[in-house]
C-alpha cells in the first residue's frame, strides 16, 4: 500500500501523515502541488495545514492547484482519497465532498483532543461497528461544517455521515457536542462512492501509542484492506 501525499505552499502536517503511514508498515511519499502524476499511488492524502496562507478562504487557492486535476480524476476512478482539516476544506472547495467549512462558532482557534462517535456509513476509510467512540485531536480555526437542508438529508439518506462530535459516552449533549458548531454535530463526511472521505480531526496524530493514542490507526488500516480487497 502505498500513499501520496500533496504538500501544497503552506500544508504542516505531511510529516506526521508520512510518519502514521510508516509507522503502520505502509509506504508513502509526497507530493508536490504542481505534479500531475499519481499513477504510483494506491491513495491520496490531503493533510493540514494553511494551503496557500488560507488566502480568499480556506482551500480556495489550493483547489485550482495542477495537482487538483489529477485528484479529481482519481476520485472519479474510484480510488481512495483523505482530506484531513486543510484537506478537507480543499476538498469541498474542489466539490469532491459538498457543503463548506466556516469560522469556528466563538471565533476560535481549537486545539484539543476530542471525542468523535462512528456512524452507519458507506466510507472505505473506516471500518468499526456504528456506536464506536474515537479519541482524535481537532486543530483548526474553520471547522464549523454547514450545507443546506436538501444536502444534509441526502448525507443522512446516503449514509456519508462518517463521524460525529459526541461525548466520552458516545451520546450527543442538549444543544450539540460540536466544539465549533458543526451542523448535526458533523466531523466527517464521505462522496456518495464512498472513495472520498474528509474530516476535521486528525487521526495520523493518533496512531503511535508514544504520541498519546492509537485510535487514529483504523482510517489507514480500514483503506488499506479495501484497496487488498479490492485488488484481489
Amino acid at each position: 500500500m502505498r500513499f501520496g501525499v500533496v504538500i501544497f505552499p503552506g500544508s504542516n502536517c505531511e510529516q506526521d501523515v508520512i510518519h502514521a503511514v510508516n509507522h503502520l508498515g505502509h509506504e508513502a511519499g509526497y507530493i508536490w502541488h504542481g505534479d500531475t502524476d499519481l499513477s504510483g499511488f494506491d491513495a491520496i492524502v490531503l493533510p493540514g495545514g494553511f494551503a496557500y496562507g488560507d488566502y480568499i478562504r480556506c482551500g480556495a487557492v489550493a483547489r485550482f492547484s495542477p495537482v487538483m486535476a489529477e485528484v479529481v480524476r482519481f476520485a472519479e476512478a474510484g480510488k481512495p482519497i483523505i482530506g484531513i482539516c486543510n484537506g478537507f476544506q480543499i476538498l469541498a472547495e474542489a466539490h469532491l465532498l459538498p457543503g463548506a467549512l466556516l469560522r469556528n462558532v466563538g471565533l476560535k482557534f481549537l486545539c484539543k483532543t476530542v471525542s468523535l462517535r462512528a456512524e452507519e456509513s458507506i466510507c472505505d476509510w473506516l471500518d468499526v461497528p456504528a456506536g464506536t467512540v474515537l479519541r482524535v485531536p481537532i486543530n483548526h480555526n474553520e471547522g464549523n461544517y454547514i450545507c443546506d437542508a436538501e444536502t444534509l438529508e441526502r448525507l443522512k439518506a446516503n449514509s456519508q455521515i462518517v463521524l460525529r462530535y459526541c461525548e466520552s459516552d458516545g451520546s450527543t449533549a442538549p444543544g450539540g457536542s460540536a466544539p465549533n458548531g458543526a451542523l448535526d454535530d458533523i466531523a466527517g463526511i464521505c462522496n456518495e462512492r464512498g472513495n472520498v472521505f474528509g474530516l476535521m480531526p486528525h487521526p495520523e496524530r493518533v496512531v503511535d501509542p508514544l504520541s498519546g493514542g492509537t485510535d487514529g490507526a483504523v482510517f489507514f488500516t480500514a483503506i488499506a484492506k479495501h484497496v487488498a480487497e479490492v485488488a484481489s
